[in-house]
């Protein structure tokens, strides 16, 4: 990234939705942060997959994804919860709900990006703007903790702020301003993370209780 785009870019680098992608090839976030009132954690992914790819208009949009899956399993014991039972869709009003009523905020760590291939790979996005994360964090004043939920999220992330990357299911203390954190790094929901979803399920159970959102069995 060059300086000129640096600063064209970063100048919204929370940004507001529905850009698309431009005449020079970056794609701009095509969603605003969810931040639900009272939110106590933050959950950042690295960017959207391609418009293609989506079933629904939200975060996780991809159908072979696992996020939602995971969601199911950990606090319903059932990875079809948040499933359409007559398409392949994610039910998008329950997860909306459910997040909000739980307090999880969500967005991702770039806020503009250009596709180096024709994937949804975190390995062929080349990063043109990271999201401005204190100004994210300022706006979530109750949350105490954020979990990076793939490998370029957790190095956008922990470069910011300067500390070491936690291993997968871990997490390490970080300040901003007098604000003490915590980050955990989760295994990625996608499919090519070679771990079953019932398995990635475990360690976010293990956040989720440790994080007071969750009760313990």
């Amino acid at each position: 990234m060059n300086g000129e785009e640096g600063r064209r870019y970063a100048a919204d680098a929370v940004p507001a939705a529905g850009c698309g992608v431009g005449d020079d090839g970056v794609e701009r976030h095509p969603l605003e942060p969810f931040t639900p009132d009272g939110a106590r954690l933050l959950m950042l992914g690295s960017f959207p997959p391609s418009r293609r790819r989506w079933c629904m208009d939200f975060f996780y949009p991809n159908f072979i994804n696992d996020m939602w899956r995971i969601f199911g399993l950990v606090f319903f014991g059932d990875k079809g919860h948040f499933v359409e039972r007559d398409k392949p869709v994610f039910r998008k009003d329950a997860i909306v709900q459910f997040l909000t009523e739980r307090g999880i905020a969500l967005y991702d760590t770039a806020c503009a990006v250009r596709r180096l291939k024709n994937t949804a790979s975190d390995k062929d996005l080349e990063v043109v703007a990271e999201t401005d994360l204190d100004a994210l964090l300022g706006r979530i004043p109750s949350c105490c903790a954020v979990v990076t939920t793939g490998q370029k999220a957790t190095d956008v992330f922990t470069l910011h702020y300067g500390i070491k990357p936690p291993k997968v299911g871990e997490s390490v203390p970080f300040m901003l301003g007098d604000r003490n954190l915590r980050l955990y790094r989760m295994p990625s929901s996608s499919r090519a993370y070679p771990m079953k979803v019932e398995r990635k399920a475990e360690y976010y159970e293990k956040m989720f209780i440790e994080e007071g959102l969750k009760g313990q069995q």
